[in-house]
């Protein structure tokens, strides 16, 4: 099926590719025409990383992105990505502080067209609170920072 005849990728289809133990493909884009060539490419999903603060920002670490850097990385990949689903990367600090922060943060990356936000380990009283707002949350459990 050519990219421009799917469907847009939905929470309900990666959970069937799984369940039917179909290969699901994830790429990182940081702006718009990386996003472009990933959605063209077919890809599933496509993740916003903080890790733009070394691929595309120049620092060493992800510490000091900061959530408008992100924000603005994320509505980019939102314009140009049409069929994928988007994961926006919170940044550190934008969701330890509170379960009220972190809400409104996670709403922020909705607003910039994510589907979906991913947090940095098992923080559960955080992605209930973000659950409860009805915004999905991914919780990366490896490596970390």
């Amino acid at each position: 099926m050519a990219a421009d005849d799917r469907n847009k990728v939905t929470i309900l289809k990666l959970r069937r590719q799984k369940k039917e133990q179909t290969k699901t493909v994830l790429t990182t884009a940081y702006d718009y025409p990386q996003a472009r060539i990933a959605d063209g490419a077919g890809v599933d999903a496509i993740l916003v990383g903080d890790s733009l603060g070394m691929t595309t920002l120049g620092h060493k670490t992800t510490i000091p992105v900061t959530m408008d850097q992100m924000i603005s990385a994320s509505e980019s990949v939102a314009r140009g990505a049409k069929k994928a689903f988007l994961i926006g990367d919170m940044p550190y600090m934008s969701y330890q502080i509170s379960n009220e922060e972190a809400v409104y943060n996670a709403g922020r990356f909705v607003q910039a067209g994510m589907d979906c936000v991913k947090v940095e380990g098992a923080m559960t009283d955080r992605i209930k609170a973000i659950c409860d707002a009805g915004i999905m949350v991914m919780s990366h459990l490896g490596l970390t920072p």
